[in-house]
């Protein structure tokens, strides 16, 4: 992490951390398209705050499943 950059706060419903920390965790960071370095960069800091800050890395495959559902019930708002 870049301690020395400032820093925000963002806050998530436990449910898009789960959503959002099991897909960048599945997802293959070479294949997807970037146009800086630094955007890969950014997905990973993420990943690492989701994983440190929150209880995501915890998550059943069972409470993924729940948490995409409840995710996705917000499509289309």
């Amino acid at each position: 992490m870049h301690s020395e950059l400032p820093r925000v706060r963002l806050e998530l419903c436990r449910a898009d951390a789960v959503v959002l920390f099991d897909w960048l965790m599945s997802t293959d960071l070479d294949a997807v398209p970037i146009a800086h370095p630094a955007q890969k960069q950014a997905f990973i800091d993420l990943a690492d705050e989701l994983e440190s800050q929150t209880d995501v890395l915890a998550a059943t495959i069972e409470e993924v499943a729940l948490a995409q559902q409840e995710v996705a019930k917000n499509m289309g708002r």
